[in-house]
């Protein structure tokens, strides 16, 4: 201690502390973020400016809207709802390119899960077609269940059509905007799944044709009010942060840096105090 001094202590300290001090002031930019996608799109055609996705999180969706199942049976959405957590999906069954590859990216990241369709959670998918038939939703269903392979699949992912007037009150409620193109005799769209509440409220929105399981698990989570999944699971909800611009969790890097700058600066604010009162206590006294 002695040959350090009490300025050579502070002449090391003052540079860990603005070193410290730095990274607890960083600002929340230092999270990972994307643009929006629905803003990162430059000039559109005319027929895509009435595109895109409007979020409206929180907000209820009516669950009384009628629709027809894959057998051709007259259903509710509220049949789905109650009791766990919707992945809902809106595309088409005919759709050659793009539905393709978002129901793609659903059965992927739903493969992913430590959980099942149809015991911890629904998928619901709803063809915003009003010609497609229950013949059709049906084929695509048997697809897809092939696919998926879980046990209960046929009875957690459902394939929904229905009339123009409900196909677009449902997708309104969602801000799912799409557009039909009679030229190409197609609809335009975008690519995204969301996750509502047992009771039918929006929680999350994930865009493009690629999701990650993580991501879906923390959502689903979430939107079931941490009825479902692990206690793991729970802790991972607070280290990471559901970002609506990019429809992803990003772990909260600044928050971690700005809590480990602090604990830092206490820490050697600690032994500076030690040290001060150790050599306070071990200079000699000196009577007159």
């Amino acid at each position: 201690m002695a040959r350090f001094g009490k300025f050579g202590i502070v002449r090391m300290v003052i540079p860990a502390l603005a070193m410290a001090g730095a990274f607890a002031t960083l600002p929340q930019c230092t999270v990972a973020q994307l643009s929006d996608p629905m803003q990162s799109v430059g000039v559109r055609p005319d027929l895509l400016k009435d595109v895109g996705i409007d979020q409206k999180l929180g907000q209820q969706v009516p669950l009384d809207l009628p629709f027809r199942d894959e057998t051709g049976q007259a259903v509710q959405l509220k049949q789905y709802f109650g009791q766990r957590p919707v992945i809902l999906s809106l595309v088409y069954f005919n759709c050659p390119m793009l539905c393709t590859q978002v129901l793609n990216g659903q059965e992927a990241a739903m493969k992913g899960l430590p959980m099942d369709a149809g015991n911890q959670f629904e998928a619901v998918t709803v063809s915003i077609d009003p010609s497609d038939r229950p013949v059709l939703a049906s084929v695509k269903k048997q697809m897809y269940m092939g696919m998926y392979g879980h046990t209960n699949a046929a009875q957690g992912w459902h394939f929904l059509t229905g009339d123009e007037a409900q196909i677009k009150q449902l997708a309104g409620s969602v801000g799912f905007r799409y557009a039909y193109d009679p030229d190409s005799k197609q609809f335009a769209h975008a690519s995204v799944i969301m996750v509502l509440t047992p009771d039918g409220k929006i929680s999350k929105y994930f865009y493009g044709i690629q999701y990650s399981p993580r991501d879906l698990r923390l959502g689903l989570v979430e939107a079931s009010a941490r009825k479902i999944g692990t206690p793991v699971d729970s802790i991972l909800l607070f280290c990471y942060h559901y970002d609506p611009h990019t429809g992803k969790y990003g772990l909260l890097i600044s928050r971690l840096i700005q809590a480990g700058g602090l604990l830092t600066v206490l820490a050697i604010g600690g032994m500076m105090l030690i040290f001060f009162r150790r050599e306070r206590y071990s200079l000699p006294s000196y009577k007159s």
